[in-house]
C-alpha cells in the first residue's frame, strides 16, 4: 500500500486532527468541539479530535470517534473541501491505526462506537475494500463490539459492500445534492444512479437478512441499524418542496432510517457556487428536519405541507404551524372527539400527547387545563382547538392574526391572565377523610400519571 507508506512519517497524533477535521461536514451525527484537560479534582477529560455525538433509537446519546479513512480524493466535487484541486494538508490511516485508535479510546471511556468515511482513493472498490479491512480487524482481532457506522462507497464493488454490511451497525451512501442536475453541475464525477445503486444493494441485504433470521435465529446480521443518507441544502437551487419529495421518494423506495439535511457552507472560492451573505442557511435546515419529522411521524404527504405554488415553508413559522395556518378550514378540532391522526395535525400537539390525550379522554371530558400536564404547547395549540365546543380565548380563526401571534412576542395571548392556574386535584378532602371519587376526579388521576 504505497499511499500508507507515504504517510509514515506523520504522527497518529497529526493525521487524527487532519482527518478528524475533514470529516466534520458529514452531518450523519455532531461533533462536540471540546477540548478539556483534566483538573485534578474529578474523573476524566475531553478531548475535541474526533469525538461526536449520535442518538440510539432509544434516544439515548452515545459517543462516536468520527474520522476519515483518509482525505486524498480522485474527485473534484465543487463544494468539497477534500476535493483533488484543493491544496490542503493530506494525510491516510492504515486499517491497523484505526482500530488502535478506536480501542484507546473506547479504553478510556471518550467513545461508544465508530463514525468511519472517506475520501475515494484510486477507485470506490480499493476503497470500499479498505474500509472493509478496518471493520474486519476491529470485530475479529480487536474484538470490538461497540457501535460502528460507514460509508458505502458508490461505484465500489456489491461484494464487499454486501462483507462489510455483515460487520456494522448501520450503512450510508449520500445523495449529496437533491437532484441529479445540481449533482452534474457541483459534483460531475458523480451520477445519480452510481449513489442509488448502494442504496439498493444495502435494502436488498436488510430485507434478505430479515427472511433469514425469520428461519435461522442465530443467522449473522446485515446492517441492523438500517440505512441513511445525506444532501446538502443550498448549494443548488431546489425548493423546500422538491428537497421533501426526494426525501419522501427515498423513504418511500428504499426504506432509509433517516434522510440528513446539510446547510450549505462555503469553503472553496468557485464560481459556481452560491454567495451566501447571510452564511449557512441553518435555519431552513431546521424547518427541512422539523417536515422531516411530520413525514415520518404524523402521517403528512409532501404535497400537503408544500405544492409548486408555495415551494418554500414560512422559516418563521414551524413546518406544521405553517401548514395549519393555510388550512384553517379544518380548525378548530374539538379535543374530546378528534381522532387520533386529526389530533397529531394540531401546532403544539405531539405524538405522545396524542397518545395520552385519547387515553386520558376515556376517563371524562378533558378541559384546557389538563392539557398542559399531558404535554400540549398550549401558545402554539389554542388558536385550533376547543374544548366541550369552547375555544381558551376569543381568537379570531384569521391566517394573519394568528401567525401574528405566533411569530411576535408583542401580540401573543398572555396565558394565566384569566387566573387559571394547573393544579391538580387531591383525590381526598381537606380534613384528610376517604370520600366518594367523582368521575372529574378519575380524569385528573388518569392525567396527573403521564
Amino acid at each position: 500500500m504505497d499511499y500508507l507508506q507515504a504517510g509514515n512519517k506523520m504522527s497518529l497524533r497529526e493525521k487524527l486532527g487532519i482527518l478528524t477535521a475533514a470529516a466534520k461536514f458529514d452531518v450523519a451525527c455532531t461533533s462536540s468541539g471540546v477540548d478539556r484537560k483534566g483538573a485534578g479534582r474529578g474523573v476524566g477529560n475531553a478531548v475535541s479530535c474526533g469525538i461526536c455525538h449520535s442518538f440510539s433509537s432509544d434516544g439515548r446519546c452515545i459517543s462516536l470517534l468520527k474520522i476519515l479513512l483518509t482525505n486524498e480524493c480522485i474527485y473534484d466535487c465543487k463544494y468539497c473541501i477534500n476535493r483533488c484541486s484543493n491544496d490542503v494538508p493530506r494525510a491516510a490511516f492504515t486499517p491497523e491505526e484505526i482500530g488502535t485508535l478506536t480501542m484507546e479510546f473506547y479504553r478510556r471511556n471518550y467513545i461508544e462506537g465508530l463514525f468511519l468515511s472517506s475520501g475515494i482513493l484510486r477507485d470506490p472498490t480499493y476503497t470500499m475494500e479498505l474500509i472493509f479491512r478496518t471493520v474486519w480487524l476491529l470485530r475479529r482481532r480487536f474484538r470490538f463490539n461497540g457501535y460502528i457506522h460507514v460509508k458505502a462507497i458508490p461505484g465500489a464493488d456489491p461484494e464487499v459492500i454486501r462483507r462489510t454490511g455483515f460487520l456494522v451497525d448501520r450503512m450510508s451512501a449520500n445523495l449529496e445534492l437533491p437532484t441529479a442536475e445540481g449533482l452534474q453541475t457541483l459534483a460531475p464525477n458523480k451520477s445519480r444512479k452510481t449513489i442509488l445503486t448502494p442504496m439498493r444493494h444495502i435494502q436488498n441485504g436488510i430485507r434478505e437478512n430479515r427472511n433469514e433470521l425469520a428461519l435461522y435465529r442465530h443467522a449473522p446480521r446485515f446492517v441492523a441499524g438500517g440505512q441513511s443518507t445525506q444532501m446538502i441544502v443550498g448549494a443548488t437551487g431546489e425548493s423546500d418542496y422538491q428537497i421533501l419529495e426526494v426525501a419522501q421518494s427515498l423513504y418511500q423506495r428504499f426504506e432509509l432510517k433517516r434522510v440528513f439535511y446539510s446547510a450549505f457552507t462555503r469553503v472553496n472560492e468557485d464560481k459556481a457556487l452560491p454567495v451566501l451573505p447571510g452564511g449557512p442557511p441553518l435555519l431552513r435546515e431546521h424547518r427541512l428536519y422539523q417536515a422531516d419529522w411530520l413525514l415520518r411521524f404524523y402521517g403528512f404527504q409532501a404535497r400537503e405541507l408544500l405544492d409548486e405554488r408555495r415551494p418554500f415553508f414560512n422559516v418563521m413559522l414551524d413546518p406544521k404551524e405553517d401548514w395549519a395556518v393555510r388550512h384553517l378550514e379544518q380548525f378548530p378540532i374539538e379535543i374530546n372527539r378528534a381522532p387520533y391522526e386529526k389530533l397529531l395535525r394540531v401546532p403544539g400537539v405531539g405524538v405522545k400527547s396524542a397518545q395520552r390525550i385519547v387515553a386520558a379522554r376515556r376517563c371524562g371530558s378533558l378541559r384546557f387545563e389538563h392539557l398542559k400536564k399531558l404535554g400540549v404547547v398550549m401558545k402554539r395549540a389554542v388558536f385550533f382547538i376547543t374544548c366541550g365546543g369552547k375555544m381558551m380565548y376569543p381568537t379570531k380563526l384569521e391566517e394573519d392574526y394568528i401567525v401574528r401571534n405566533l411569530t411576535c412576542g408583542k401580540d401573543r395571548i398572555r396565558f394565566g391572565s384569566d387566573g387559571m392556574t394547573y393544579r391538580q386535584m387531591s383525590l381526598f378532602d381537606d380534613g384528610g377523610f376517604q370520600r366518594q371519587v367523582t368521575p372529574q376526579e378519575r380524569l385528573q388521576a388518569a392525567v396527573g400519571q403521564f
